[in-house]
C-alpha cells in the first residue's frame, strides 16, 4: 500500500474510533445518570440530562482520542507511512 492509501484507512479508523467511544461514553452516561442521579432530581432539573450527558460524551471522547494519538504518534514515524492531508504547492527552499 502507499501512503494515500494509509492516510485514507487512518482517517477511516481515526473517525470510526471517535464515534465509537462518543456512543460507548454517551451510553455509560446515560446509563449512571438513569440509575444513580435521576431519581434524586426534580423534574425541571432532569429535562437538561439529555443535552449535558451529550456534551460530556463528546468532550471525554475528544480526550480519549487526544491521548490515543499522542501515543500513536510516540510509537510510529507519520511521515514514513502517511501522506500529508494538506499539501503546500509552493516550493520550499
Amino acid at each position: 500500500m502507499n501512503k494515500k492509501v494509509n492516510t485514507l484507512f487512518f482517517i477511516i479508523g481515526a473517525t470510526l474510533f471517535n464515534i465509537l467511544i462518543t456512543v460507548l461514553f454517551f451510553l455509560l452516561l446515560l446509563v449512571v445518570y438513569a440509575r444513580f442521579i435521576m431519581p434524586g432530581l426534580p423534574e425541571g432539573a432532569q429535562a437538561w440530562a439529555f443535552p449535558m450527558i451529550f456534551i460530556a460524551s463528546i468532550a471525554a471522547s475528544f480526550a480519549i482520542y487526544r491521548f490515543a494519538l499522542k501515543l500513536l504518534l510516540k510509537k510510529i514515524e507519520m511521515e514514513k507511512y502517511f501522506d500529508p492531508i494538506i499539501s503546500s504547492k509552493r516550493r520550499r527552499p
